[in-house]
């Protein structure tokens, strides 16, 4: 059994893989014997999370590269073939978040949102599956959330986004299936993570956050994820034990999808 979540001799390509989700999936798929590569938009985000890794005792090769240009991805793709070997593991993680009243949202902001959060996944699955192909296997597990599902006030690109990624796996696993690539989405629930730190701050009289209230509410886990809580479904997904999983999205979400809430009192 262990064998078959054994990632032995295979090399992971991890997006946005210098801190958080990104940062613990890769921790993660390394603990199953992956070879760990990421990137990230800038050298210092790069330079941090190279060091993040060594402090953990992780080989990891990082690259600076923007996942919404076509030609650098592809350019990085091809050096990791030509040093490495062929990327037997995509996670398109890297994403962004703006949090702003639809009517108050440009549509520049939107575009921005939209081009990372889902044009990035098509250019950087695109730029793999040519030689998943050749070598009759291969993995892609994009980073899905929550609003795959659902709707909320203020996040508008976001979850058009989202949704969008949501298909995209899905036409992946239903077009590129019969060569042996499983393509999945691993949908997190609201993560305690850098990115979401704000809304889990104390107020200044010390009572929760209003939003953290909320999630801690809607979530029969009561709690907030880690990102190691995302750590076996990742390895799962990689590995030989799904390899008739296609085009599926699991939500790790502390149950928030099973849960209508609380009848008030």
């Amino acid at each position: 059994m262990s064998n078959m979540f054994s990632l032995e001799g295979k090399i992971a390509l991890i997006t946005g893989g210098s801190y958080g989700i990104g940062f613990a999936i890769a921790k993660a798929l390394h603990g199953a014997g992956a070879r760990i590569v990421f990137n990230d938009i800038k050298k210092e985000l790069v330079d941090k999370g190279l060091e993040s890794y060594r402090e953990i005792g992780i080989d990891a090769t990082g690259y600076v590269c923007d996942v919404t240009d076509e030609s650098a991805v592809a350019e990085m793709v091809a050096d990791i073939e030509k040093n490495l070997g062929v990327i037997d593991i995509l996670v398109n993680n890297a994403g962004i978040i703006k949090r702003i009243p639809m009517h108050e949202m440009s549509a520049e902001e939107f575009r921005q949102v939209i081009d990372v959060d889902l044009n990035a996944p098509f250019i950087c699955s695109k730029a793999v599956i040519p030689s998943m192909i050749k070598k009759g296997h291969g993995k892609i597990i994009n980073i899905c959330s929550m609003m795959s599902e659902f709707g909320r006030e203020t996040v508008s690109a976001y979850a058009a986004a989202k949704g969008g990624l949501k298909m995209l796996t899905r036409n992946i696993a239903s077009e590129y299936g019969e060569f042996n690539i499983q393509c999945n989405g691993i949908g997190p629930g609201y993560i305690a993570t850098p990115q979401t730190a704000p809304l889990r701050e104390k107020q200044a009289d010390g009572s929760r956050h209003p939003f953290d209230s909320f999630i801690i509410a809607k979530t029969p886990a009561a709690r907030w994820g880690d990102p190691e809580d995302l750590a076996g479904p990742a390895v799962f997904l990689a590995s030989d034990a799904s390899n008739f999983v296609n085009g599926h999205i699991l939500y790790v979400d502390g149950g928030i999808l099973a849960y209508f809430g609380k009848q008030p009192k």
